[in-house]
């Protein structure tokens, strides 16, 4: 299972208003481990970036004067991204700027839905904390991602953040194996486990509540759709 963590920063807001892709930043996760197969680019816009923008991500048009435009860099993109998941937050605005792009590129380019499958986390967190706030930075604070070093939006930054903060909302186990490891002496490290005595009493059985439940359905159903329909314990839970 190949994911990309995508993020960008523009010149601005709106593609519709001629602002531009200035930085694209991708981390490639495989079976929800991050490869360091990363794809990160910055952009010469051909046009002035707004101050806001400037404010908020730090990249000037003088520090871009050198740097390749889209066109230079597409073919490259695409084959990097083609038929991956891609995993933005708030995707509607990076897949907007990111077709806008391709058209201008080449006016049969495919758009991004067609190239990849995407999975926005900002619609997977909104299901999985409403009513709370579900920034970026909201969601590091409550998974305890370090975002430390964000003093102004990068893309490549950005997109390293939200792959922690993807791999711990999606639940971060990567096997379902249950395994004792081999203990040096041991068969299978039969030494190291501890049995209750057969006369204990009885366990209490403590039964999730209708909240829970609700709770929990939630959870499964936001892992079956960031993992392609393949969350086991939907299938077991539904049977």
């Amino acid at each position: 299972m190949r994911q990309i963590v995508l993020d960008t920063e523009t010149t601005g807001l709106d593609p519709t208003e001629g602002h531009r892709i200035i930085e694209i930043g991708c981390v490639e996760l495989v079976d929800r481990r991050i490869t360091r197969n990363n794809f990160h680019q910055y952009v010469q816009p051909d046009r002035e970036i707004d101050q806001g923008a400037v404010e908020v991500h730090g990249i000037t048009n003088e520090f871009l004067r050198d740097k390749p435009r889209f066109a230079d860099i597409a073919e490259d993109f695409v084959a990097y991204v083609r038929d991956a998941e891609l995993i933005i937050h708030n995707a509607p605005f990076d897949v907007g700027f990111l077709d806008h792009e391709l058209r201008l590129w080449k006016e049969d380019a495919h758009p991004i839905g067609i190239l990849c499958r995407v999975t926005d986390t900002l619609v997977l967190a909104r299901s999985l904390h409403p009513a709370q706030r579900n920034s970026l930075d909201a969601l590091c604070k409550r998974y305890g991602v370090d975002n430390s070093q964000r003093d102004l939006h990068g893309a490549l930054l950005d997109a390293e953040i939200l792959a922690d903060v993807y791999l711990a909302m999606t639940g971060g186990q990567v096997s379902l194996s249950l395994d004792i490891r081999s203990v040096p002496g041991t068969s299978r490290g039969q030494k190291d486990l501890r049995r209750l005595p057969a006369n204990r009493p009885p366990l209490p059985v403590v039964r999730a509540d209708e909240e829970e439940i609700l709770a929990h359905r939630a959870r499964l159903a936001a892992i079956d759709e960031a993992s392609g329909g393949q969350c086991l314990w939907l299938k077991v839970w539904t049977r």
